[in-house]
């Protein structure tokens, strides 16, 4: 009887999907950010010059906890902005009837700037490739940089991350859930089954 009410509760009803297992807690999570923040600034020399740029929903925190956590280890402010890619993705009419498009909100001039461009998992490339498209609508940096959390591969587009959080190998029916406080209410990196 308790494994069934175990089988019930890791199921998401929305979804479909089963939590097969979970990958990262949150301090763990604080932890790989705290690494990522520091591959940053020692692959680039410094924090002058950088940006960080958050892809909308969960590289949003994302981005503005590694400009924090620069923040504390260079002892100045780094600019971090957001980026919407609704209109920019190539699957816009599988995305629903009238999918919402928020502002995109760099805050800051991007022209000649190296950035880090933020995401919470790279799968098939397609989100990165529509996200590049949107970063240039606002100018031209001088390097752009991938950093992502998880990287489950399965790439459909030659897009590789420069700093990654974590290497995971994943089936085509698993599902990587990246669960943050601002967006979620909860702190942890869950694989979910079909």
């Amino acid at each position: 009887m308790m494994q069934r009410f175990m089988a019930i509760k890791n199921t998401s009803p929305k979804s479909g999907l089963r939590q097969k297992s979970q990958m990262m807690s949150a301090s763990e999570i604080e932890r790989t950010l705290v690494r990522l923040a520091h591959e940053i600034v020692e692959k680039n020399g410094g924090f002058e010059g950088l940006g960080l740029v958050g892809i909308r929903r969960r590289g949003v925190p994302l981005a503005e906890r590694l400009g924090k956590i620069i923040q504390r280890m260079e002892s100045a402010p780094i600019p971090v902005g957001t980026l919407d890619i609704t209109f920019y993705r190539d699957d816009l009419s599988t995305l629903g009837p009238k999918p919402v498009v928020q502002k995109s909100e760099v805050g800051f001039d991007i022209e000649d700037k190296s950035i880090i461009l933020v995401d919470d998992v790279l799968f098939t490339g397609r989100t990165i490739r529509a996200a590049m498209d949107a970063l240039f609508s606002h100018g031209r940096p001088r390097r752009v940089q991938l950093c992502v959390l998880i990287d489950r591969g399965h790439r459909e587009l030659p897009i590789e991350a420069a700093f990654v959080g974590r290497v995971v190998q994943t089936t085509l029916n698993e599902v990587i859930e990246v669960k943050l406080t601002e967006v979620d209410n909860a702190e942890k990196v869950l694989v979910m089954e079909k």
